[in-house]
């Protein structure tokens, strides 16, 4: 009867114990997060939570445990913990958040960006912000019909709207939507006028038009000259006169277009080469 009191009391003891370690434990860790010890507060924590006996915690220590973690780059310990505040209830938005970026981190972007989504679901402010960094990892993971609706809504709120068009524009690229591409970059430049990404990028598109241009005008002088050339077709006559009014119009609206991609990006020598081909051609 004796040794079955002494193993009942030596039971009450460790169990005492450990609830004393565990105390103590999350009192320090409490320190380390106040010094930005954040490896040292993750490792105090999880140990602490791990044997916590009868002592009760909050359960928004959770949101810290996983902050700690996150800080000292403990991806995984970011993630389990994230997700028992979340279950908890417990600043759920910023839980979302954070999770998100640990996945960005772990270069799982699918994952990120529906973190990303849910702490937009569930925030109620700064979506403006999360719109923009759930672009970015949608862009990165080349989810590009989510970044195209991600970076748009960040635009529309104003939040980095430079950039947030740019990358909109890109990412329709990516997918060939090449008209969209073109509408994105110019509803970007009327807001954004001086922006160098936007100027260089919309200023490319016109002077791939221009080219086109210059090439059906250049195509249209060429054909004439053939059928000179094979005696059916005299300079003098009026219709070899019509087939240069042809090509002219073609020339006059490559240097209308060509002209604008020079105001955008003065320094785009294609642009140049091409107005000096067009000017040359309707001498």
């Amino acid at each position: 009867m004796k040794k079955v009191l002494l193993i009942a009391a030596g039971i009450c003891f460790s169990v005492f114990t450990f609830a004393q370690d565990a105390a103590e434990k999350i009192n320090q860790a409490q320190e380390a997060m106040k010094a930005k010890d954040y490896a040292k507060a993750y490792t105090l924590y999880d140990e602490a939570m791990s044997n916590l006996g009868d002592v009760q915690v909050d359960v928004s220590v959770n949101f810290n445990i996983g902050f700690a973690a996150y800080k000292s780059e403990n991806l995984e310990g970011a993630i389990k913990y994230f997700d028992k505040a979340i279950e908890a209830g417990t600043n759920v938005p910023k839980c979302h958040e954070y999770k998100a970026l640990a996945y960005n981190d772990k270069k799982d972007y699918p994952n990120a960006v529906a973190c990303f989504e849910k702490a937009i679901e569930t925030a109620t402010e700064g979506k403006d912000e999360l719109y923009f960094n759930a672009g970015i990892a949608a862009y990165r993971g080349k989810l590009n019909e989510k970044a195209i609706d991600l970076f748009g809504k960040a635009f529309d709120a104003g939040y980095k709207g430079e950039t947030a068009i740019y990358y909109k524009a890109v990412a329709l690229k990516a997918l060939d939507k090449n008209d969209e591409y073109k509408a994105a970059l110019e509803q970007g430049i009327a807001k954004y006028a001086g922006d160098e990404k936007l100027s260089k990028a919309l200023a490319g598109v016109y002077v791939t038009e221009g080219n086109e241009l210059y090439k059906k005008g250049a195509a249209i002088i060429s054909e004439a000259n053939k059928k000179v050339n094979a005696g059916s077709l005299k300079t003098d006559d009026p219709a070899y006169a019509a087939e240069l009014e042809k090509s002219k119009a073609e020339f006059t609206a490559a240097v209308a277009i060509l002209e604008k991609a020079k105001a955008l990006d003065a320094s785009n020598a294609n642009a140049q080469k091409l107005l000096d081909a067009c000017a040359a051609a309707m001498k």
